[in-house]
C-alpha cells in the first residue's frame, strides 16, 4: 500500500483517481502531478515503482498544501474572519450560510435539525 502525504492510497485504482484520496488534491491537480512525474493515465498504483512513488511524494510536498496543513490553514482563515467581526465571520459564528443563500425555508444542513416552536398547535 502506497502512503503519500500521510494517507494510504488504494492500490487497485488508477493513480489519477487514487491521488484524489488526499485532502487538497482534486482531479486537475492529480492530472498535473501525473504529467509532471511522467506517469501514464492507465497506470495503477500497485504497478508503480518505489522511485515513482517517491517522485509523486516529492512533487506533492514541493508544490501543494495538503491534508493537515490545508485543514489548519482553512481553520485559521475562518477564525480570522470571526475575530474581525466581518459579516462572513458573524455568519460562521452563528452557523448560518455564509455565501448569500436563503435561510427562510432551507439551510437545514448548516442550521441543524428544525426545532419545534413552543405553543404552536396543529389546526384540525
Amino acid at each position: 500500500m502506497a502512503r503519500i502525504a500521510g494517507v494510504n492510497i488504494p492500490t487497485q485504482k488508477r493513480v489519477v483517481i487514487a491521488l484524489q484520496y488526499i485532502h487538497g488534491i482534486g482531479p486537475k491537480f492529480a492530472q498535473d502531478i501525473c504529467t509532471k512525474v511522467g506517469i501514464p493515465d492507465k497506470r495503477r498504483v500497485h504497478e508503480l515503482t518505489d522511485a515513482e512513488v517517491l517522485q509523486i511524494r516529492e512533487a506533492i510536498d514541493r508544490d501543494f498544501v495538503v491534508e493537515g496543513d490545508l485543514r489548519r490553514e482553512v481553520a485559521m482563515n475562518i477564525k480570522r474572519l470571526m475575530d474581525l467581526g466581518c459579516y462572513r465571520g458573524l455568519r460562521h459564528r452563528r452557523s448560518l450560510p455564509v455565501r448569500g443563500q436563503r435561510t427562510h425555508t432551507n439551510a437545514r444542513t448548516r442550521k441543524g435539525k428544525a426545532k419545534p416552536i413552543a405553543g404552536k398547535k396543529k389546526t384540525s
